[in-house]
């Protein structure tokens, strides 16, 4: 009895130190086995095989997607002549034979030329600035070389006549000019030098406008025809309304806008005219009348000015500075409307893809990319 209270106590001892140990303390349980029908499960001893099939089924199933580009590579060599054969293995065996000899022989692009006067990628901005100093530069650069006979036709002839009808108006001008500053009583002689005069003026300026419009015109057609770098319309239609006012305002296809850009200059150039006129005729009186004060002896017959001094030389000192500060205000006034139809131009370039309507709404769309497949030989989407 003694003993078997001996061995209960033990059993009794053992059980609460096993329950007061902690759990790290404890024996560690091995993975849970599952046992079915009274047996262990058996690991599946053919797993490896059947995966084995699987591989060997896609690699077979890409062979036969692959077949096609494997047969017409095999075609293509196929095609190649015997002395084709025989000309690449030289090639192939001159380059070995030259890269043991340390010789480059890898076939490089040819880089582009980066010349000042002619390179293969000139920027806009620089064709149209020589296109200004050399006219055809820009045709050359193009390679529109048809344009060239009639550009320089067009200049050269309207050059000429410009030339030969100057030639014609100097001797009127100082032959006019010799009269005035003595004079300016009305006579039938002075009326007569005036209206030659006036003609060939009026041819001069009508040759020197062909001209210059057509000098103008061609650097135009080369900043358009201009394709040698991806260039917006931004700066095509910046650079042709530098180049002519309107002409941006006609590469952004705003019609409506070129008669007031148009009627605009026309304006000021008539005004800037007119006023010079007035303030070239004031001053040519105003230095006859004041010649006259000084020299009264020089001139027995009183005043010679085109107002036979009824107005005083204050009075036509100011007109003459009248006109004269008008024609400077209408210059700058040209001016400022030259940067404003610039800056026009530049605006609506940007504009004309910008989305002005009422619709607020965003769509979301997923991106599809397309990697490159060596074996396919084409970008096929993921």
């Amino acid at each position: 009895m003694a003993m078997a209270g001996l061995r209960f106590k033990l059993l009794v001892l053992l059980a609460a130190c096993t329950l007061w140990l902690p759990a790290e303390a404890q024996l560690h349980r091995g993975a849970r086995t599952l046992v079915r029908g009274g047996q262990f499960e058996k690991p599946d001893s053919l797993q490896r095989q059947r995966d084995s099939l699987r591989v060997a089924e896609i690699a077979r199933q890409i062979d036969s997607m692959a077949r096609a580009d494997y047969a017409a590579d095999s075609a293509a060599v196929a095609s190649l002549r015997t002395d084709d054969l025989h000309l690449l293995d030289s090639l192939a065996e001159a380059r070995f034979a030259a890269a043991r000899q340390g010789i480059d022989t890898t076939t490089r692009r040819p880089a582009p030329r980066k010349r000042w006067f002619m390179s293969d990628s000139m920027s806009l901005s620089k064709v149209c600035w020589l296109s200004t100093v050399l006219p055809g530069y820009g045709q050359v650069y193009n390679k529109q070389y048809w344009k060239l006979p009639i550009l320089y036709g067009t200049v050269g002839t309207g050059l000429a006549l410009f030339i030969n009808e100057n030639r014609k108006f100097k001797p009127l001008k100082r032959a006019y000019d010799a009269y005035t500053d003595v004079s300016l009583s009305r006579t039938p002689e002075l009326d007569a030098l005036q209206t030659k005069m006036i003609r060939s003026n009026t041819r001069r300026q009508l040759y020197l406008g062909i001209t210059i419009a057509s000098y103008i015109y061609f650097i135009g057609d080369a900043a358009v025809n201009y394709s040698t770098n991806d260039v917006s319309n931004v700066k095509k239609a910046t650079t042709l309304a530098c180049i002519f006012p309107g002409a941006g305002q006609i590469y952004n296809r705003s019609y409506w806008k070129v008669p007031f850009v148009v009627g605009g200059f026309a304006s000021m150039i008539y005004c800037i005219d007119w006023n010079n006129r007035g303030f070239q005729r004031f001053k040519k009186a105003y230095n006859l009348l004041a010649d006259y004060e000084q020299h009264p002896d020089k001139y027995p017959n009183g005043p010679t000015d085109e107002f036979q001094g009824r107005y005083s030389a204050s009075y036509i000192k100011n007109m003459r500075d009248n006109f004269r500060r008008n024609r400077d205000l209408c210059i700058i006034i040209s001016g400022a409307l030259y940067a404003l139809q610039i800056i026009d131009a530049h605006v609506d370039a940007h504009l004309k893809d910008y989305d002005i309507s009422d619709d607020l709404t965003m769509n979301l769309e997923p991106l599809v990319d397309y990697p490159y497949i060596p074996s396919m030989n084409a970008n096929r989407p993921v």
